[in-house]
């Protein structure tokens, strides 16, 4: 009885806020459309459709709330009218009693709240849909903050999550939108979001090894994590006191440097997703705080890691790349780079791609480049390579949604802010390190255990293409999993693996050259047709 009145609950909010305005009528099922007769009678809405779409969520309450932030982070399948409107959804909710908090912590650390703590503040910090926050002092003087899941969240999160998958499979049915926008496999990625925040552990370790790649640094600090009072059900962290990065009248009482400031918070990203390959991904206004103590090198503070982004190696090559094409106005290199990398299939035209790259680009930029959105650029990108099949990872999806907050925030800050001038330099540093001797030696000893394993193997797979060439077989190449990047990967992985085992086996024997030049012919040929087939493996 309880999901039937939830649904009767999400049906009267969505004739509230006239959510039946975001359907297409004509080719709803003709049982559907007489439902909706009756609304022909009701007021126009006055509205825009994000805004009732943001009112309704937030109507619906704090799991809803949380999916349409989700929804915020998928502008390669949400308008931007309506991801403009769920990116102001606010994640407050009431707080549930300080007793209840209490013996969550007491239960899950296994002592009394006294002898836990020397100081605990039975007034919270801060509350959400998922976890509430008080601040304490531990017994050794140092001052925490303690978050604890709400209790009874995770029923509510499973019974909501189903009636979304209902609702979704529904529209994916019924509606042409339903199915562009993959809601399903939406909702399926929320479910594995939404349930990674209930792990308080999963976003301790992330803080901790963020707080690691960063140790030392001039730019960002993030709180430590107290491990001896933190479990899957309680965190404890070390508190801080600093300006929320919204407060700009404070910061400019400071007298604090908002250019450094902004050029130091696009350099955090691309030092994350190229150098650390380990990004936060929600680095929204409401998680990240300054330390204008030295207003001329001001320091960001970031917390609430429960979200974090990685690439595969494939995709962070491909990326920059990219990315340096694209201000180049290369468009055939950067149509190319989406072949190579397998974002789209490797029968695409490159033709007709670079022109459709090049008329989404080009009027870009023929504004000043202070005036580029760097996100948005990419997420025009991707939607003209979704006409070309390209699966968009979910990787990629979060970097775009990350870009764009850094490239927000760093312009409410200085308006001025020339991405490209902080961007440029250090891709092309980044590429130019990649492939430098050091790097080399460095992969040779990450991956020389599994070469050397699979090297074994070698001789028979020489045989067998050559069999196969002999034969006038086609090697066909293997077909693309959905949402992975295999072959680039793969070719990447081996062009660079002969070349480091080339590298290593010319420093073993500094004499191979002459050497070679006495080698028969034929074992050369052999040995040059075996690198082929392994790369068209």
């Amino acid at each position: 009885m309880s999901r039937i009145n939830r649904l009767a609950t999400i049906f009267r909010t969505a004739i509230r806020y006239r959510l039946d305005t975001f359907l297409d009528k004509e080719k709803l099922p003709r049982s559907i459309r007489l439902l909706l007769i009756a609304n022909k009678f009701l007021p126009e809405a006055k509205q825009s459709r994000g805004e009732r779409l943001r009112h309704a969520l937030e109507d619906l309450g704090p799991i809803f709330i949380k999916f349409g932030q989700l929804l915020s982070t998928r502008p390669d399948l949400i308008p931007p009218d309506i991801c403009a409107e769920l990116d102001q959804l606010q994640d407050n909710v009431a707080p549930f009693d300080k007793d209840q908090f209490i013996a969550i912590v007491e239960e899950a650390l296994g002592d009394n709240i006294d002898n836990l703590f020397l100081q605990f503040d039975r007034e919270p910090l801060a509350s959400a849909s998922v976890a509430q926050v008080h601040s304490a002092v531990l017994q050794d003087g140092h001052e925490v903050v303690v978050k604890a899941i709400r209790p009874g969240i995770e029923k509510t999160i499973e019974q909501d999550i189903k009636l979304m998958f209902s609702m979704a499979k529904w529209l994916e049915a019924n509606t042409i939108d339903g199915r562009r926008m993959r809601l399903t496999e939406v909702v399926s990625d929320y479910r594995n979001t939404i349930f990674d925040e209930l792990n308080l552990q999963r976003e301790a370790a992330n803080a901790s090894m963020l707080r690691r790649n960063f140790d030392g640094s001039p730019m960002l600090y993030v709180p430590e994590v107290y491990w001896s009072h933190t479990n899957e059900k309680v965190m404890v962290m070390e508190r801080i006191y600093a300006t929320p990065v919204t407060d700009v009248e404070t910061l400019q009482q400071h007298n604090t440097d908002f250019k450094v400031l902004a050029e130091r918070g696009v350099e955090i990203f691309f030092t994350q997703v190229f150098e650390h390959n380990f990004f936060h991904a929600d680095m929204h206004p409401g998680n990240i705080f300054v330390d204008p103590s030295n207003p001329k090198q001001p320091k960001y503070l970031a917390v609430d890691c429960a979200i974090i982004g990685t690439l595969a190696e494939a995709d962070q090559y491909y990326l920059a790349r990219n990315l340096l094409a694209i201000f180049r106005r290369d468009y055939r290199q950067v149509a190319e780079l989406h072949v190579l990398s397998g974002w789209v299939p490797e029968n695409t035209n490159v033709g007709e791609f670079t022109a459709a790259i090049r008329t989404v680009c080009e009027p870009i930029f023929e504004r000043p480049l202070r005036e580029i959105s760097f996100g948005q650029l990419l997420v025009s990108l991707f939607r003209t390579a979704r006409r070309f099949d390209m699966e968009v990872q979910p990787s990629l999806v979060l970097l775009q949604k990350t870009l764009l907050n850094i490239e927000g925030l760093g312009r409410q800050l200085y308006p001025d802010l020339d991405l490209w001038a902080t961007a440029h330099p250090f891709l092309e540093r980044w590429l130019k390190e990649r492939f430098q001797p050091n790097a080399l030696v460095e992969q040779l000893k990450r991956h020389g255990p599994e070469w050397l394993e699979q090297f074994p193997q070698v001789p028979q797979l020489i045989f067998q293409g050559l069999e196969r060439l002999q034969s006038g077989e086609q090697i066909a190449p293997k077909p693309r999993a959905p949402l992975q990047i295999v072959k680039p990967k793969s070719r990447l992985k081996t062009w660079g693996g002969s070349a480091l085992v080339g590298i290593g086996l010319g420093i073993a024997f500094p004499h191979w050259a002459e050497s070679a030049q006495q080698m028969p012919v034929s074992s050369l040929i052999l040995a040059g047709l075996g690198i082929v087939v392994l790369l068209l493996r």
